[in-house]
């Protein structure tokens, strides 16, 4: 189970409305328990895909040793990464399968038309297929 401040929600709904139609990105921060995270701290991050941002995100490597760092000094944990999916579910595209790193929790935010849809979470089971996690809000 994925817990996560009102407040960081917020932030990822507002920042993939920003952005849209294009795709946004960030880290998600914060500790875990046995099985349970709790995110309550995020940093945007520009997407730097070269192309299309409408379909594809990309993170910059350097923004990468940034959250690690971030996350060193501020004693909390790098547990995943958000990005929004304009006009499209709030489930991962084989690309993202691809592309994505054990550990991590990977928020996705559906935006249809201008407006935050839904938040799901998802995490690479031991054969690298996603699972979804399920989120609890707290307030």
């Amino acid at each position: 189970m994925i817990r996560i401040n009102e407040k960081v929600k917020n932030q990822i709904a507002a920042h993939g409305q920003s952005t849209y139609p294009y795709e946004c990105c960030g880290f998600v921060f914060g500790d875990e328990n046995n099985d349970e995270r709790f995110l309550h701290t995020l940093l945007e991050v520009t997407n730097s895909h070269e192309g299309d941002h409408r379909r594809r995100f990309q993170i910059d490597p350097k923004d990468y040793l940034k959250a690690e760092k971030y996350a060193d000094e501020n004693n909390i944990t790098f547990l995943g990464i958000y990005h929004s999916h304009p006009d499209h579910p709030s489930v991962p595209s084989e690309h993202d399968r691809v592309q994505a790193m054990p550990f991590f929790s990977y928020l996705i935010l559906s935006v249809r038309d201008g407006k935050a849809e839904s938040l799901q979470s998802w995490r690479l089971n031991n054969e690298f297929q996603f699972t979804e996690e399920k989120i609890k809000l707290n307030k």
